[in-house]
């Protein structure tokens, strides 16, 4: 498999997203684009995407952002979708209608070298929080920016405002260790969850009127499909996949029923309601 060049601190996660954990995001890419289309709809509407627009969409993952807006820039415009993820991308490509004006680069938005002052907007879903120098990522993005520029993201804030993750991870907790702690300022889904870091990293690489609005979420982790399924979801991607790996048949048991019984009260119909909140993040280059 090919991999992307990239900055030497970015390695581990290049590695992560190109073996096991970027193929399951990869299997699961429809399920995940019905879980998170409330957020999408939050940044489409946000990012007001227009007729001729040039668009970045960073860690753009399977393409269903990029691909959205691609819609909205025809004829003249161009989304281009940068991921660390062949497994991703190659979903990416599979999806994108034939003529649509959008493209995928397996890269390091960290050290690429875009064209100075080409895009009209920078946008992301969930593609920013990986970074190991996120200043010099987001230094090295500004300049990609047009004077004019805008940049549009949505990242998770902290993990008790996101209970659609963290219910099931203590489920699991209560049969096998927890993982190692993660440092706030490592990379990983909650790396930006605090908003002194977030505006403090976007004004050390020049971008100017930084906002954040917390949106509170209520998402479906069933995906409409029942307790079954949002069991199995949480089984199989997220920290509680994480926590369960390398785990002997029994725990693994064990820690699905506990999941189940967590997940069994939020049952309605055949949806199954948790909690998310995001930031959704402005600036101007």
């Amino acid at each position: 498999m090919q991999l992307p060049s990239g900055h030497e601190r970015n390695a581990d996660q290049i590695a992560y997203w190109n073996g096991p954990g970027g193929q399951r995001w990869s299997d699961r890419q429809a399920a995940q684009d019905i879980l998170l289309a409330p957020v999408s709809q939050i940044l489409i509407e946000r990012i007001q995407a227009k007729p001729g627009d040039r668009i970045l969409d960073i860690g753009c993952g399977c393409g269903g952002l990029a691909i959205a807006l691609a819609k909205q820039v025809v004829p003249d415009g161009l989304v281009l979708g940068i991921d660390i993820s062949a497994p991703m991308l190659a979903r990416a490509q599979e999806a994108a209608p034939a003529g649509l004006p959008v493209q995928f680069e397996l890269a390091d938005a960290t050290v690429y070298p875009f064209a100075p002052e080409s895009f009209d907007l920078l946008v992301s879903r969930f593609g920013v929080m990986f970074f190991a120098e996120p200043v010099v990522s987001f230094a090295n993005l500004r300049r990609a920016l047009k004077p004019s520029g805008r940049m549009v993201f949505a990242c998770w804030r902290e993990p008790k405002q996101n209970p659609w993750m963290m219910a099931p991870l203590q489920a699991v907790y209560r049969h096998v260790p927890k993982m190692p702690e993660v440092a706030p300022e490592d990379p990983g889904p909650f790396a930006f969850a605090l908003e002194e870091r977030v505006r403090r990293i976007l004004g050390e690489a020049g971008f100017a009127d930084v906002t954040m609005e917390a949106c509170p979420l209520s998402l479906d982790v069933a995906i409409g499909q029942g307790l079954d399924a949002a069991v199995q979801s949480a089984l199989e991607i997220g920290p509680a996949s994480r926590a369960l790996q390398g785990q002997p048949d029994d725990l693994r048991e064990a820690a699905r029923q506990s999941v189940r019984e967590t997940l069994a009260p939020h049952l309605r119909g055949a949806s199954v309601m948790l909690p998310g909140s995001i930031w959704l993040v402005t600036a101007r280059a």
